[in-house]
């Protein structure tokens, strides 16, 4: 029997970046919250057992919304850091296996194809570690120093952006997070705790359209790939 997959969509961030008095995840587009849309691409992915949203402690707005919306998937509260959200997220997959996948998504990321994620199961299902959706960066990358000026340029060759959903197995992942916690060392994504370990996880090539709402200007890039994203299907 195949091993099941399951998601994390991390949904508690501050929004400090963003601004605004409405958390990224309930931001609107397309009629919908950007959780919304970030729920639906995983929850009807082939094979997805279902999953757990990370909110901030105290927010109640997933309760209320439809119930289509909400179907396979719970909520929890967050922590204080990302690390900390998303293991809570992984303790409340009860009923996942050790060796289960687990999804690990950004709510703020509305606008993931299809197909990215089916690339990212299928290599990650082939893998020992697991992976993650990545770019490779194509701008050209200074360095600054303490007064704002560029002090030289960074080689590009072999940077990635990373993306999400990233993929592990329930178990390893859990067990990197805890390390990464322990250690005192603030694992920025999943990726970076399972690099803690000593393991190296796969990049799985993705798209511009899984971009990330981080300021207020994002939010019509995101419409924009929406309405890409409709015409492709």
């Amino acid at each position: 029997m195949a091993e099941r997959i399951w998601f994390v969509i991390a949904a508690a961030g501050a929004s400090t970046r963003y601004g605004g008095a409405t958390p990224k995840p309930w931001l609107r587009i397309g009629g919908k919250s950007l959780l919304e849309h970030a729920l639906r691409a995983l929850s009807v992915a082939p094979g997805v057992a279902g999953g757990v949203v990370v909110t901030a402690p105290g927010d109640r707005r997933f309760r209320r919304l439809p119930p289509a919306a909400r179907r396979g998937a719970v909520a929890v509260a967050g922590g204080p850091t990302r690390a900390l959200s998303v293991l809570n997220g992984l303790r409340a997959l009860v009923t996942a296996e050790p060796e289960d996948w687990v999804l690990v998504h950004d709510a703020a990321r509305p606008c993931l194809p299809r197909r990215d994620l089916l690339g990212l199961i299928a290599e990650c299902r082939r893998d020992a570690v697991g992976g993650l959706l990545a770019l490779p960066v194509a701008d050209t990358l200074k360095q600054a120093d303490d007064e704002g000026r560029s002090a030289r340029t960074l080689p590009r060759e072999r940077l990635w952006r990373a993306q999400t959903p990233q993929m592990f197995r329930h178990g390893q992942l859990l067990r990197a997070l805890e390390h990464a916690l322990a250690e005192g060392f603030e694992a920025t994504d999943e990726a970076a705790a399972i690099e803690g370990l000593g393991l190296r996880p796969r990049l799985v090539e993705g798209s511009a359209l899984n971009l990330k709402v981080t300021r207020p200007g994002d939010l019509a890039l995101a419409q924009a790939a929406l309405r890409e994203l409709r015409q492709m299907r």
